[in-house]
């Protein structure tokens, strides 16, 4: 069976951010028109230098649009963009694809479903695991779940920013799945970060301990990724620590609400909480190495 081809029209993007700026970079080397809204001019600037067109409001920018994309920082940001009058469903075309790719709720996915039903607008959810760089290389595992037709429709576009995809379900499968991941990330942060305090402590080479993890039968990619950053002591965000605290939130929300005890999981959500207070809040979320040395008696800046 030959593979479907890419679309010809026009995809629309509203929030261009962190992880949207390389996606929208790997469909416009594919030739595909990307036109996108966004609020912060720093980032429109940097898509306009990737080729894409900008427009002044949602308005004008999903007039004729069939595949609207979505990469937006929270709940109340989604619904409101989703759902509000004048919003992306009212606006939107009739039987376009709407393709949110936000880490939000289940809640909050389940109230912009039921809107979608009464715009007739198709509703797919691709949660996408993997940070910046990853998408920049075009190595995202995407998975997905909603409206099954328009799913295959957009798997072209899908494919251009990664190898592996799953489609999981026609309802919120996606959101509850991206959220058991970003659970094994934070604790795997976690992990790192009190076993690498143990072992300077007890005199060990920060160095070699890191290389010997990255060799060893814990090293899985989260692992691999974050060994050369912390080799150097480099916390600049790939996801800052405020972000991953954000997930953290809706991770216990939902086991709140699958009857679910997540007691690791609380208890690094006071780690996080500690390392915000201390005012790393935007670094990176494996700074939460800094909040349990500093809880050891141990100087967060001189490793030997």
């Amino acid at each position: 069976m030959q593979p479907a081809k890419l679309p010809q029209s026009p995809v629309a993007w509203i929030g261009v951010g962190n992880m949207g700026l390389p996606i929208i970079s790997h469909f416009i080397n594919a030739g595909i028109d990307v036109h996108i809204f966004d609020i912060n001019q720093s980032n429109i600037r940097l898509a306009q230098t990737l080729g894409a067109k900008v427009y002044p409001d949602l308005d004008s920018l999903l007039q004729n649009k069939k595949y609207i994309f979505t990469s937006l920082p929270n709940d109340q940001v989604f619904l409101d963009l989703a759902t509000r009058d004048k919003g992306i469903l009212e606006l939107a075309d009739l039987n376009s694809i709407y393709i949110d790719t936000s880490t939000v709720s289940v809640g909050a996915s389940e109230k912009v479903a039921s809107h979608a039903i009464k715009t007739y607008i198709k509703y797919v959810r691709v949660a996408l695991s993997g940070n910046p760089t990853v998408a920049k290389a075009a190595q995202l595992t995407t998975i997905a779940s909603g409206d099954k037709a328009s799913y295959e429709e957009i798997l072209p576009l899908l494919r251009l920013v990664g190898k592996t995809h799953f489609y999981i379900g026609d309802a919120e499968q996606a959101r509850l799945m991206k959220l058991v991941i970003n659970l094994m990330i934070s604790v795997s942060a976690g992990m790192m970060a009190e076993a690498l305090t143990l072992g300077r402590s007890g005199g060990l080479d920060w160095q070699q301990m890191l290389e010997i993890m990255e060799s060893s039968a814990v090293a899985s990619p989260m692992v691999k990724y974050k060994t050369p950053v912390l080799k150097n002591r480099d916390f600049t965000s790939t996801m800052s620590a405020i972000a991953q605290t954000k997930d953290i939130d809706l991770i216990l929300d939902a086991g709140k609400s699958h009857g679910v005890p997540l007691q690791i999981t609380a208890a690094l959500r006071q780690m996080y909480q500690s390392l915000i207070s201390q005012g790393n809040g935007d670094e990176d979320y494996i700074a939460i190495v800094k909040q349990v040395e500093r809880a050891a008696g141990l100087n967060d800046k001189e490793v030997p």
